[in-house]
C-alpha cells in the first residue's frame, strides 16, 4: 500500500520548504500538505517557492488542503463560515492552479466550526454551495474535493462518516457535483467513536483518501491501540486504491521506523509512494507546526 507523508505535521523540525526533500530522503515518493501559506491568496513568489520545493525534491504532491483559517487558534476551515466565504472562494483558483501545475488532484476542504450569530442551517446551506464551487473549480484538472470528520474541535459539526456522506449527498442532489469524496481519517473517526470497521465495509470503494494515526496520542502506528494494519488491509481488499496519508505526530528520532514491521499488505515494496474513484489513486510503479 502506498504512503504519502503529511509534511505539515511530520518533519516539523525542518523549515516547511525543506520537508519534501526530507521525505524523499526517507524513501517516500509523495507528500501532502495542509494549506502551507499564511493567507488564502499568497503572492506569486510564495507559490513559486512552494512548487519549486516539491519539484526539486522529486516527489508527487498527492494532496493539498484549501485555506482553513488560523488553525493554531482553533479555526477548522472556511467552507461554512459566512464572514469568510469570499476568502474561501478567492482561494479556489489558487488551489486549482497549484494542483494543475503539480499534477495534484486531491483537495481537502475543512468544513468549519459553528459560529455565533448564524444558524446551523444557514451555515450548512453555505457549505453545500461552497463545496459545489470548490468541486467545479478543480474539476477541469481531474480534481476531487475531500471532506472529513474531525476530532478535538468541539464546534466542528462533522464527526462521523455518515455526517460527511450526508453533506456530500446534499451537494450532489442540489448541484449535481460528483467529484466530492469522504476523506477517511481513521484516527478522527476512531476518536469520535465511529465504527471504523463498519465504515470500511460499507464505503471503502468510495473513499477519496485515507489518513492514519494511532490513538490515544495521535502518534505513529504502534504507539496506541488502533488496529490500523487490519483496517488498511481490509480497505485495500474492498477496492481502495489510493495513497495512505501519514498524518501523525512523532517525537521519535526515526518517525517512519514502524514501517519496517508493517504487515506485508500495508508496507511499501520499495519506496513509499494518487485520481479516479479515489482522489489519490496511486501509481502502479512506486508509493506547520499546527494540528488538525
Amino acid at each position: 500500500m502506498p504512503y504519502t507523508v503529511n509534511c505539515s505535521i511530520l518533519l516539523t523540525e525542518l523549515p516547511l520548504l525543506e520537508r519534501p526533500a526530507a521525505a524523499k530522503a526517507a524513501g517516500f515518493d509523495a507528500v501532502e500538505f495542509w494549506w502551507p501559506f499564511p493567507t488564502a491568496v499568497p503572492s506569486d513568489v510564495e507559490v513559486d517557492a512552494f512548487e519549486k520545493a516539491i519539484t526539486d525534491a522529486g516527489v508527487q504532491l498527492s494532496g493539498l488542503n484549501f485555506a482553513a483559517g488560523d488553525m493554531p487558534a482553533g479555526d477548522r476551515g472556511l467552507v461554512s463560515w459566512p464572514a469568510r466565504s469570499d476568502e474561501f472562494r478567492d482561494n479556489l483558483a489558487v488551489v486549482a492552479g497549484i494542483g494543475g501545475r503539480l499534477g495534484c488532484t486531491a483537495f481537502n476542504a475543512l468544513y468549519g466550526n459553528r459560529v455565533d450569530g448564524v444558524t446551523p442551517e444557514e451555515q450548512d446551506d453555505l457549505a453545500v454551495l461552497n463545496l459545489s464551487l470548490a468541486a467545479q473549480a478543480v474539476a477541469p484538472i481531474g480534481g476531487v474535493v475531500l471532506l472529513e470528520p474531525v476530532s478535538g474541535a468541539p464546534l466542528y459539526p462533522l464527526l462521523t462518516a455518515d455526517d460527511v456522506l450526508g453533506v456530500i449527498r446534499t451537494v450532489t442532489a442540489r448541484h449535481g457535483d460528483t467529484n466530492i469524496r469522504l476523506l477517511a481519517d481513521f484516527y478522527h473517526l476512531a476518536v469520535n467513536g465511529d465504527d471504523v470497521a463498519a465504515v470500511i465495509e460499507l464505503h471503502a470503494r468510495e473513499f477519496g483518501h485515507i489518513q492514519i494515526a494511532d490513538a490515544p496520542g495521535r502518534g505513529e502506528p504502534g504507539t496506541g491501540a488502533l488496529p490500523i494494519d487490519t483496517w488498511l488491509d481490509r480497505s485495500w481488499e474492498l477496492g481502495y486504491e489510493g495513497y495512505v496519508g501519514l498524518e501523525y505526530k512523532s517525537a521519535a528520532e526515526h518517525p517512519f521506523a514502524w514501517l519496517a514491521s508493517a504487515q506485508p499488505a500495508s508496507a511499501p515494496t520499495t519506496t513509499a509512494s494518487a485520481t479516479t474513484e479515489s482522489a489519490t489513486t496511486a501509481p502502479t510503479t512506486n508509493t506547520e507546526e499546527i494540528t488538525k
